[in-house]
């Protein structure tokens, strides 16, 4: 069962890179990011009504730094959906596992003692180089298409989600509740939009177009709970990494959309570098996990 939760979550979350698509016609970032966390605020704060989780919070310094890496990480999700094949921009998005496990081998390679033998990394950083030659063919097109820039930053925000996923985990071992953990996000979204609206200003409102607004809180709040809720169903290791690799489903979720909305076009180069870049992460994380076993899973 845990298993079906994991899709659903990766087809909301590939929904609402639908919704954001459309809405970034007519809306720029700052403002997708601002309705989106207005959006999730109400959502959050009737679903932890509803389940009798309190609100208020012991950590409010740690939140707003998660809050701080989140919205940059969003920001350029965003901006790369807008600018990119939907389908480009989930991967790249996507690559907060290959970038964890860069830092792990990182910080295992300077914390190692040269007399002492450790376990081989060798693995690791082949998963690594492979998913970054995958990113390489994936960009190649976007670069011919003038895109190299939407590019970088859809790598960023990639980079971004893994900074996020390790300061949520920080937060998690303190006791605090994911509810509390993703309102407390939707918060820093709204402010940080808020902010972000008085430099780059504000579209004309047209309801017709705004129709794309509150789907995009509703469903990054439904992905974040279903995802959740399939981690809190595995019982033991593989059933936890079985969770966690069924995540890049979103990916194939955003390819069908991409093909079946937005008539993109994504040559044979790719299509082979998204399937290296999935087949890497999902090696990255195995790999990881034998190492760690304890470790949670990431949070899109």
């Amino acid at each position: 069962m845990q298993a079906f939760w994991m899709v659903l979550s990766s087809f909301l979350i590939a929904s609402m890179g639908v919704c954001v698509k459309f809405a970034a016609a007519h809306f720029n970032s700052a403002e997708l990011v601002f309705y989106r966390g207005v959006v999730s605020i109400v959502f959050m704060a009737v679903y932890a009504h509803l389940h009798g989780t309190p609100l208020p919070t012991r950590y409010p310094g740690m939140h707003a730094w998660r809050s701080v890496i989140g919205v940059v990480s969003l920001s350029c999700w965003f901006y790369a959906i807008a600018h990119l094949p939907l389908a480009t921009a989930m991967t790249l998005n996507y690559m907060s596992s290959v970038w964890i496990a860069a830092f792990l081998v990182g910080g295992a390679l300077m914390l190692s003692n040269p007399g002492k033998k450790g376990p081989s990394q060798g693995p690791l950083v082949l998963a690594i180089l492979a998913s970054f030659a995958g990113v390489v063919m994936l960009l190649r097109p976007a670069m011919g298409q003038d895109q190299s820039f939407a590019g970088v930053i859809g790598l960023l925000s990639g980079l971004g989600a893994a900074f996020a996923y390790m300061q949520v985990m920080a937060i998690s071992r303190m006791g605090e509740p994911e509810v509390r953990v993703v309102f407390y996000f939707a918060v820093g979204t709204c402010i940080a939009g808020g902010l972000g609206m008085t430099v780059a200003g504000t579209s004309p409102w047209n309801w017709q177009h705004a129709l794309w607004l509150p789907p995009i809180g509703i469903l990054a709040s439904l992905g974040q709970l279903t995802m959740t809720k399939a981690y809190a169903m595995s019982k033991n290791h593989g059933s936890t990494l079985m969770v966690a690799n069924l995540q890049y489903a979103g990916i194939v979720f955003a390819a069908l959309y991409s093909l079946m909305l937005f008539g993109d076009d994504i040559p044979l180069t790719g299509w082979a570098g998204m399937a290296l870049i999935v087949t890497s992460a999902i090696a990255a994380t195995v790999l990881r996990a034998r190492s760690a076993p304890d470790t949670p899973a990431e949070e899109h």
